[in-house]
């Protein structure tokens, strides 16, 4: 590798708000990256300055980051570093291009989500079929990272080992459990299924966009929807019809945290409108046969209603509000309605196949994605009913609220709705929130790798900690989001990020450790039957 100076690149969000305000964040974090670098023996120039006038120095649009790559010399190292979320289209049309050494790198933290942003890009790149190289760290001090970093500097490359995998050949599936997950893959595929899109593609998330010649394999179908469609249905639900949705959620013991400003607080009004969303999105699913549904919210929508996460997480659940059509005839009556957040179609994809596959085992088949949020090693009281001591590494999972109240401790009565934070979404509206029960999960992530769609899967221990480490990890993350304390046998932290091409993974529970075990060899042949190239991780 040649000694010319590194090319240093943020990418960030595209609304000015989110930049702003992760401004001093990002900038902590180059200044421990860059001085790193340094002492390596290597100058850093940064790719694009600060602009006052919009009050961040990020690259907040594809048509700026265009406009940076075009100063950029092509075959320069660059690094894209990553304190924050970001939206992966900004900056992807010059990554495919470059011929220099790619380096993504994010801060091992949770109060801005750099990891799930770097691990975004890191899935759009394989998608794409980029060579880049990857790296995270607490303080861009610890020996692992300068050893990566040393690595790349010489090489252009870092590799990580990865030996919590193997592949569906040698993982040793049960012949009976592979019997039942091929038999229930073919009639899937056979029975064809409608997964209904509204308005494909959120935040640059190119990694969670399916082609279609892949899709169909599975047999499953795209209805392209338009948000516009769902805003103009909303208009149609009369007010009593959203009252009714807000009882059935109050009678169930769901608590909603309100306060008197439309615009920093949680208000009523924000809540019935997410309740004539839910009816609206429920009858046109049934309009249009869709068994699954993924609601894009961050563009368009946000700047005509309030966030869709109380929407998605009753949709996930089982047991929710009754949507009746014009007939009165109530739509998917004892079903949840699957839904995948933030159109994510890998997710949706995995969502629906799980909750049939669950609902044929005779197993609760609400299932969600969550992002890789971040985790920090764990030692004292824990468990169910905090009965035991943990040592263990825990990670954090979260998502912005389309969690099933089936997850959390208490159901409804455990689940609680809190704003929006502003700066994401101007127009508010409440969250899914509560803590995951402790049990086993099986967890998952379909992903797109040399123009193949593959499918990693492992076991998951959810367990209970004590309120004052759920509260913490809250506060280093986003406390108005639901959470899930999870472990992952035989994985270690950097295992799972050098391995994971996603920000989000799917997650599944199970009646005990056993049912998870059969679950996760089920749907291991299942996915293989239908096409993917799967991999078992960590203890099985």
């Amino acid at each position: 590798m040649n000694t010319q100076d590194i090319i240093l690149i943020a990418n960030g969000d595209l609304r000015t708000s989110a930049n702003q305000k992760c401004e001093e964040a990002q900038l902590a974090m180059e200044s421990l990256l860059i001085k790193a670098i340094e002492k390596e023996g290597r100058k850093v120039r940064r790719g694009h300055s600060f602009d006052p006038k919009k009050g961040h120095s990020f690259i907040d649009s594809q048509k700026y980051g265009m406009e940076v790559f075009r100063n950029i010399p092509k075959d320069a190292p660059i690094i894209v570093a990553e304190a924050v979320w970001q939206y992966s289209h900004h900056l992807l049309q010059g990554l495919l291009t470059h011929q220099g050494p790619i380096l993504t790198v994010a801060n091992w933290s949770g109060t801005w989500p750099g990891l799930v942003g770097m691990l975004n890009l890191n899935g759009s790149l394989t998608k794409a079929g980029v060579k880049y190289s990857t790296l995270w760290s607490d303080d861009f001090s610890d020996e692992v990272f300068l050893k990566g970093l040393r690595s790349w500097l010489t090489t252009g490359s870092v590799s990580h080992a990865t030996p919590h995998v193997k592949s569906y050949e040698k993982a040793g599936v049960p012949a009976e459990a592979e019997k039942l997950g091929v038999e229930f893959a073919k009639k899937f595929r056979d029975h064809k299924e409608i997964m209904g899109v509204f308005d494909e593609g959120c935040m640059g998330m190119y990694n969670a966009i399916i082609p279609d010649e892949l899709i169909h394999k599975t047999g499953v179908f795209k209805e392209r929807l338009s948000q516009s469609a769902l805003y103009a249905k909303m208009l149609t639900v009369k007010d009593e019809e959203a009252r009714k949705v807000y009882q059935w959620l109050l009678d169930r013991g769901m608590t909603f945290h309100f306060g008197s400003s439309e615009e920093n607080d949680l208000t009523e009004n924000q809540v019935l409108q997410q309740c004539k969303m839910y009816i609206a999105a429920v009858r046109i699913a049934d309009e249009f046969g869709c068994a699954t549904i993924g609601i894009q919210y961050q563009q368009g929508l946000k700047d005509l209603a309030p966030a869709s996460d109380l929407v998605e997480g009753l949709l996930n659940n089982v047991e929710r509000p009754p949507v009746y059509d014009e007939n009165g005839k109530e739509l998917f009556a004892g079903e949840a309605l699957p839904h995948f957040n933030e159109v994510d179609e890998c997710s949706g994809l995995d969502g629906l196949i799980t909750y049939k596959l669950w609902r044929q085992l005779g197993f609760s088949p609400e299932n969600t994605l969550h992002d890789l949020r971040w985790g920090r090693h764990y030692t004292g009281p824990g468990g169910k009913n905090l009965s035991e001591t943990l040592d263990a590494y825990v990670w954090v999972f979260l998502i912005s609220g389309a969690a099933p109240p089936a997850h959390f401790i208490g159901g409804f009565k455990g689940t609680s709705s809190e704003r929006q934070p502003s700066m994401y979404f101007r127009l508010g509206g409440g969250t899914v929130k509560g803590v995951s029960k402790p049990g086993w999960i099986v967890w998952s992530r379909i992903f797109i790798d040399g123009g193949e769609l593959c499918y990693d899967t492992g076991l998951g221990e959810i367990v209970e900690l004590p309120q004052a480490e759920t509260e913490d990890r809250w506060k280093l993350s986003t406390p108005q989001w639901p959470i899930m304390h999870t472990i992952l046998p035989g994985i270690s932290r950097d295992e799972m990020m050098a391995r994971h091409k996603a920000n989000h993974i799917q997650v599944v529970y199970a009646p005990d450790k056993e049912g998870a075990r059969k679950g996760l060899y089920a749907k291991a042949a299942a996915m293989r039957e239908l096409g993917m190239k799967v991999s078992l991780c960590g203890e099985v």
